[in-house]
């Protein structure tokens, strides 16, 4: 009777030193995005990597917008986040991480310009197409099933098809003059048409200590890959690196500011397919787990 009672006495004392480690330890809350086509099922392992790496942490995967509700307007998107990550960011009085996988990384970009007192200290873009995505993917053809990648801008570049997410990001290097004139969401993140709040998306943005970057060559998904580190095609669809891209040089977001800052990671992976990113050991440990402290 005298061991079942300590087992159950230190079981408890383990018990609230867990609950209350993550403040011990000054564990910040993680809110995680998912991407098109999940939901918080996928990312499990990650929160049971966060778990164990950092006990006690506040692990929130966002249920909002899965599976074929992802591809709902990413402005629509970002206002349905935004009313569910806010609460969670007043009441971390030492600010939040964010996780944010494939297209929650554009999702959370947009959370971040458009939030002004926003206390989001590590953004982490795990396998995002930040500059855009443009590519003959099994994904695309879950959404235009019968278009090849140089057709696809008849559709995207429409009033119609920006009413679809990934619309929203595709960014065709032979159709520019279309996609300045048409994107309603990433050239207006990427400060490539000018609208009235670009200063103070800019300001806004620039309130995370650090933004990290991951990718990798064999994710499959993301194309170019390059995207994921805000590389992109030019017109001869050749990667033009992030530190040569125009909107970088000029600043446009605040890229550039974090850079200088020495609040940018960039991470490349091989071997990780675009799918396993969020269940991968390694990426957890190598490139995720010591922005979350």
């Amino acid at each position: 009777m005298r061991t079942s009672l300590d087992i159950n006495v230190n079981g408890l004392l383990l018990l609230l030193c867990g609950v209350n480690l993550a403040g011990t330890l000054g564990y910040k809350p993680v809110i995680i995005v998912h991407g098109l086509f999940d939901g918080p099922k996928q990312f499990l392992m990650m929160s049971r990597l966060i778990q164990e790496a950092h006990p006690g942490t506040n692990v929130s995967v966002i249920d909002l917008y899965d599976n074929m509700a992802s591809l709902k307007p990413l402005w629509v998107q970002v206002q349905g986040f935004k009313k569910l990550l806010y609460p969670i960011m007043q009441e971390a009085e030492n600010g939040i991480h964010l996780i944010c996988f494939s297209q929650g990384g554009l999702i959370c970009r947009g959370l971040l310009s458009t939030l002004p007192d926003h206390n989001v200290q590590s953004f982490i873009s795990l396998s995002s197409p930040q500059a855009g995505q443009y590519g003959d993917t099994d994904i695309l053809k879950i959404v235009f099933p019968h278009y090849l990648k140089a057709r696809v801008f008849h559709v995207c570049y429409s009033s119609v098809g920006q009413k679809w997410s990934i619309c929203n990001f595709w960014n065709d290097p032979h159709q520019r003059e279309r996609f300045l004139k048409s994107s309603n969401y990433l050239a207006l993140l990427n400060g490539e048409r000018p609208h009235r709040e670009i200063t103070e998306w800019r300001k806004n943005f620039l309130r995370i200590n650090k933004l990290v970057l991951i990718g990798g060559p064999d994710d499959g998904v993301i194309t170019p890959w390059e995207s994921s580190h805000f590389g992109f095609y030019d017109i001869n669809e050749t990667i033009v690196e992030m530190k040569n891209q125009e909107w970088y040089g000029r600043d446009s977001f605040g890229l550039k500011t974090l850079h200088a800052r020495g609040d940018l990671a960039v991470f490349v992976l091989s071997g990780v397919k675009h799918s396993y990113w969020h269940s991968n050991e390694t990426v957890f440990r190598d490139c995720i787990e010591e922005w979350l402290t």
